[in-house]
C-alpha cells in the first residue's frame, strides 16, 4: 500500500500523544532528559512500550527537534520519522511468502524430520503467527513436500523467523535448511500453490491426491485464528484452479498417484513371471494403503494380507472389492506376516520406523519365484522402514524418492497437458491478484462508512431533539430510514470506485488513486491506522 506524502502533526499525535504533548509543554525538562529516558514523560502501557521499542530512533529525533529547533525546522524530524521503522510497514502491503522443501530438492531424511502431522497443523499455525513479523500462516505437509505459507509484514525478517522456527521444531540446523529450501514471494508464491494443486509440481504429474491434501489444509484451517483472509483465500482459489485444470485438460488421465507408482515400481523390480504369484502384504489401511490395495487389484492381484491396528477399515475395503481375498492381521502379528511375504508396502502414520535391520536380519529369504529377495516399498513420510534395512542381503528397500523411474512413462503427453494447465493458472493468478489488490481498499471503505455513520447519527439526534418528545415511533423510524437512504445513495458512487475485483475495466492504479483521494478529503488516515492495528495485534499476542 502506498504511503501518504507526509505524516502530519495530527497523525503523529494519534500515535504518540503523550510524548508530543509533554515535549511541547516542558521544553526545559525535555532538554535535560537523555533520549534513553523517554519513558519519564508518560505512564507506560504495554502498547506504548511496544511502540517506543520499535520506533525509538525516530522518537528520539522528534524529541530533540521539538526541544531545540524552531517550528520550521521540525519538518526534518518528520522526514526522519517518515523514513524510520514506523514507515517501513506502510510503504507496501504485507507479502505472501512460501518457505518450502520438496521431493525435487530435499532428501527424504530431511523431509521426514520437518514433517508436521495434520493434527498438529493448528498448533503450528498458532506458533507461526506468534512470530513478530507473521500475520497469517498455513502448513502443507505431505510425503513429497513440507511448505509453510505465511503473510509477512517484512519479507526478510519473516523468512528468517520461519526458518528459525522450522530449525527449532525439527532439530535441523538453519544452514542445512537454507541449503535445500526454496523461497517464493507474492505472485510467484500464488503461481506455485496453483501448480501444486493442479498436480504440476508433483513427482507424478497430474496426480489427484495433492488436491485432496490442499482441501484438507482449508478444512483444518477453519476456525484457526492465524488462517486469515489472505491465506484462506489463496488456498480456496488453489482448489478452484486444481479442479478446473483437471476438468479442462484431463491431465489426470493416465497419470498415476504415489500409491499406483509404488505398485508399478514393485512390479518393475519383480520377475514378470512372478507377478501373479508374489505374496503381497500391505501395512496400513488408511487412504494411501487403500489406494495401494486398489492398484494391486487392478494389476491382477487376487490375494493379499493387510495389517492394520483395527479390522474395521479392512472389512470396509473387503466389502468394496468383491472377488478379492483380503486377509486381516493385527499389528501384533506384523513380523510373522513379513516373514511370509515377498513384497511389503508400508503406509502408516507412525513417526518412528516399524522396521530396522535387527527386525529383518533373521527373516527367511523371499520365495524362489522372486529370486529369494524381499521388497520393502515404503511410501510413508516419516519413513516406516529404516534405511539400515537395505544392508540385509535379502532385502531391497524403496521409498518415495525412488518412484521417479516410474514417472517417466507417458511424459510427453502429460507435458502437453501441463502447458495447457499453465495457461489456466496464469489466468486464475490474475483473478486472485485482483481480489487481493481489492483488499487494500477495505480499511478505507470501513472508515468512510464509519465517518458517514457518525455524521448521520449526530445530525439525526439534532433533528429529533428539535422535534420534541411527542413524535411517534413511526415518525422516528421514517426519519431514521430517510437518513440511512440518503447516506447509502451518497456513498454508492465512492464505494463502487474503491472496488477492484477484476469484474470491470477499472485498473488497480485508478482504484488506489481514488482511495488516496478519499483519504485526503476525509482525513481517514488509513496508513497510520493499519500500522497501529498490526502492532497492537502483535502486542496482544505476546500478552496472551
Amino acid at each position: 500500500m502506498a504511503v501518504s506524502r507526509a505524516f502530519t502533526g495530527a497523525k503523529l499525535e494519534t500515535v504518540f500523544p503523550t510524548i508530543t504533548s509533554a515535549t511541547a509543554a516542558s521544553p526545559s525538562r525535555s532538554a535535560a532528559a537523555p533520549p534513553s529516558q523517554i519513558g519519564v514523560f508518560f505512564k507506560p502501557t504495554p502498547f506504548s512500550r511496544a511502540l517506543i521499542h520499535k520506533f525509538r530512533p525516530a522518537i528520539c529525533c522528534l524529541v530533540a527537534s521539538n526541544v531545540s529547533a524552531s517550528p520550521s525546522s521540525s519538518l526534518s524530524a518528520l522526514e526522519q520519522l517518515k523514513a524510520s521503522a514506523a514507515d517501513r510497514y506502510t510503504k507496501e502491503r504485507s507479502s505472501i511468502v512460501v518457505i518450502g522443501l520438496s521431493v525435487h530438492s530435499t532428501p527424504v531424511e530431511m523431509r521426514e524430520k520437518l514433517a508436521i502431522p495434520e493434527a498438529e497443523w493448528p498448533r503450528a499455525i498458532a506458533e507461526l503467527c506468534n512470530l513478530n513479523h507473521i500475520e497469517e500462516a498455513a502448513v502443507l505437509s505431505t510425503c513429497n513436500r513440507m511448505e509453510i505459507y505465511v503473510v509477512a509484514l517484512s519479507q526478510h525478517r519473516g523468512v528468517k523467523e520461519v526458518t528459525d522456527w522450522m530449525s527449532k521444531t525439527s532439530g535441523i540446523p538453519v544452514s542445512e535448511i537454507c541449503q535445500h529450501r526454496f523461497l517464493l514471494y507474492n505472485k510467484d508464491a500464488t503461481q506455485h500453490i496453483f501448480e501444486v494443486s493442479a498436480g504440476l509440481d508433483s513427482l507424478v504429474l497430474g496426480e489427484g491426491q495433492i488436491l485432496a491434501q490442499v482441501k484438507q489444509v482449508v478444512k483444518v484451517g477453519q476456525g484457526v485464528g492465524g488462517f486469515g483472509r489472505n491465506i484462506s483465500g489463496l488456498f480456496k482459489h488453489a482448489i478452484t484452479v486444481g479442479k478446473r485444470v483437471r476438468t479442462e485438460t484431463n491431465i489426470a488421465a493416465g497419470a498415476v498417484s504415489v500409491s499406483s507408482a509404488a505398485v508399478e515400481l514393485a512390479l518393475m523390480k519383480l520377475p514378470e513371471s512372478s507377478h501373479s504369484t508374489a505374496r503381497m502384504l500391505v501395512i496400513g489401511a488408511g487412504k494411501m494403503g487403500k489406494l495401494v490395495i486398489k492398484h494391486l487389484v487392478a494389476k491382477g492381484c487376487t490375494k493379499m494380507v493387510v495389517v492394520n491396528r483395527t479390522e474395521e477399515r479392512v472389512s470396509a475395503i473387503r466389502e468394496e472389492l468383491t472377488g478379492v481375498e483380503i486377509i486381516y492381521k493385527p499389528l501384533s502379528e506384523m513380523l510373522t506376516c513379513v516373514a511370509e511375504a515377498d513384497v511389503i508396502f508400508t503406509s502408516t502414520a507412525s513417526e518412528t520406523p516399524l522396521f530396522l535391520k535387527e527386525h529383518v536380519t533373521d527373516l527367511p529369504p523371499g520365495g524362489q519365484e522372486v529370486g529369494g529377495l524381499r521388497l520393502f516399498v515404503d511410501i510413508s513420510v516419516p519413513r516406516n522402514v529404516g534405511s539400515c534395512v537395505s544392508d540385509v542381503d535379502t532385502a531391497r528397500v524403496y521409498n518415495v524418492d525412488d518412484l521417479k523411474e516410474v514417472v517417466a512413462a507417458n511424459k510427453e503427453d502429460r507435458l502437453r497437458k501441463a502447458m495447457e494447465a499453465q495457461a489456466i493458472i496464469a489466468e486464475e493468478s490474475k483473478l486472485f491478484e485482483s481480489w487481493r489488490d481489492s483488499l487494500e481498499t477495505v480499511p478505507t471503505i470501513k472508515k468512510l462508512r464509519a465517518y458517514a455513520e457518525r455524521i448521520r447519527v449526530a445530525e439525526l439526534d439534532k433533528c429529533l431533539s428539535k422535534m420534541g418528545d411527542d413524535i411517534s415511533n413511526k415518525t422516528r423510524r421514517a426519519i431514521d430510514d430517510l437518513s440511512r437512504g440518503i447516506v447509502n445513495k451518497l456513498l454508492h458512487g465512492p464505494m463502487q470506485h474503491l472496488r477492484c475485483d477484476g469484474s470491470d475495466s477499472r485498473t488497480l492504479t485508478e482504484t488506489l488513486e481514488n482511495m488516496h483521494a478519499l483519504n485526503r478529503m476525509f482525513s481517514l488516515e488509513t496508513e497510520i491506522s493499519v500500522l497501529e492495528q498490526k502492532i497492537r495485534a502483535k502486542v496482544e499476542q505476546t500478552q496472551k
